[in-house]
């Protein structure tokens, strides 16, 4: 079995961190357990590129157990928990090809080695995956029968392949699941969020100044959790409907010029580059702390940044102070990478519970329905986010009200009015 991992004697304590998530993903193992008689994914060969943490163990698992044989390697080159990858191969039997803090180069031979079986499904966060095949590697899109994408920056790239004619199989957009984004990327961005800014810098929340880039389901929640730890929150957004929804929902409106200069903590969730740049750093006030929370590094110009510094050091663990030329310092969480993975260990498991449960079962959809979709980027069929929301219900002894046949009758007929 080939794999590349930092050490494998850290795998009985990743052994142990794999084992407590599970008992915080009940629908993934449930449905792990389900399969396991009936391995619907028998000879199913999936590459993934994901973030390497326990909960992805708790995926990576439920898919073996279905039948299938995984690869998997990092989606972020600091994301990756080196005893979780250990274990994975030590203790479970699977490729990994992940190793905290791997550079650009060696974060594409990872990428390159888990397509070296010619997978039938690629299961992506963030899209490098797919990306990687359609640019290199395009005599394997004969072999693939589709795949899954986990984020919203994946799915916004993999919709422009789309809009492009050049997309090479159908993929499913489990992002766009409802019980995938209403809670992942407001509940575990949210909370996962804050968890490591304050990790990383170990300041007080409270009466802080929290600008906050993006109002879509990853800033809304980040605006929440800011606020319900006593911070003043700002929003910049370029939608004039979620600048609106920002305002209704108690936080003040400001064009990212305005908020420099206002806040102490920034906080990017908008899936696009250069969202606060030279520009604005200049007018940022001494001490300021950069968070990004969107998927790849380019929210915060960290190389305008750099040029506009005179000196650069380490203060904490992944917190760098830049000394600008004006004399200010600003603080730089993560490299500017996903924050709440480089500085945390990411969404809490009961969240990941939907989102994976959502690649499992659509991936069990790809396999027996990929010979008839067309190229193009699906959502998660109703049915399985509904029966998601189901299990999970169900996993937490909860038990919802159910339609009288009156009501039915009701709810389908246009002939009742006032």
């Amino acid at each position: 079995m080939e794999f590349e991992v930092a050490d494998l004697d850290l795998a009985s304590e990743g052994k142990k961190k794999i084992e407590w998530t599970e008992r915080e993903m009940p629908v993934v193992t449930n449905i792990a357990s389900s399969w396991k008689d009936v391995l619907p994914l028998q000879n199913l060969r999936i590459a993934a590129c994901l973030h390497v943490t326990a909960e992805t163990a708790v995926l990576v698992r439920a898919l073996q157990a279905g039948g299938a044989e995984v690869r998997l390697c990092a989606s972020n080159p600091l994301s990756t928990q080196d005893e979780v990858a250990a274990s994975l191969v030590k203790d479970y039997g699977i490729s990994v090809f992940a190793i905290r803090g791997e550079d650009h180069d060696t974060y594409y031979q990872h990428i390159q080695k888990v397509l070296e079986f010619k997978p039938h499904i690629t299961m992506d966060d963030g899209a490098d995956l797919v990306s990687f095949v359609h640019v290199h590697k395009r005599d394997l899109l004969s072999e693939v029968k589709g795949g899954t994408e986990e984020t919203t920056t994946g799915v916004i790239r993999l919709r422009s392949l789309e809009k492009n004619g050049e997309l090479g199989y159908p993929v499913i957009a489990v992002n766009d699941a409802l019980t995938k984004h209403l809670f992942d990327n407001r509940y575990g961005t949210g909370q996962s969020t804050i968890e490591a800014i304050l990790r990383a810098t170990h300041i007080l929340l409270a009466g802080k100044k929290v600008v906050v880039a993006g109002y879509g389901w990853c800033g809304r929640g980040i605006a929440a959790r800011a606020k319900g730890m006593g911070a003043r929150v700002a929003v910049v957004e370029v939608d004039p409907v979620r600048a609106l929804e920002a305002l209704m929902d108690g936080n003040d409106v400001l064009s990212m010029k305005k908020a420099a200069s206002w806040g102490e903590v920034f906080i990017t969730a908008t899936g696009n580059t250069s969202v606060i740049r030279g520009e604005h750093f200049l007018s940022l006030p001494d001490g300021a702390i950069l968070a990004n929370a969107g998927h790849f590094n380019v929210e915060i110009d960290v190389k305008e940044l750099e040029e506009i510094s005179v000196n650069k050091r380490e203060v904490r663990p992944l917190v760098e102070e830049y000394t600008l030329g004006n004399g200010k310092k600003v603080y730089l969480l993560g490299e500017g990478r996903l924050v709440n993975l480089t500085c945390a260990e990411g969404h809490p498991p009961t969240v990941m519970d939907m989102s994976f449960a959502n690649q499992a079962l659509s991936v069990k959809y790809l396999k027996e329905n990929a010979s008839h979709l067309e190229k193009k980027v699906y959502r998660v069929p109703e049915e399985i986010d509904r029966e998601i929301a189901s299990l999970k219900l169900q996993s937490l002894g909860l038990e919802i009200e159910k339609l009288t046949s009156r009501q039915r009758e009701y709810l389908s007929s246009w002939q009742e009015g006032t």
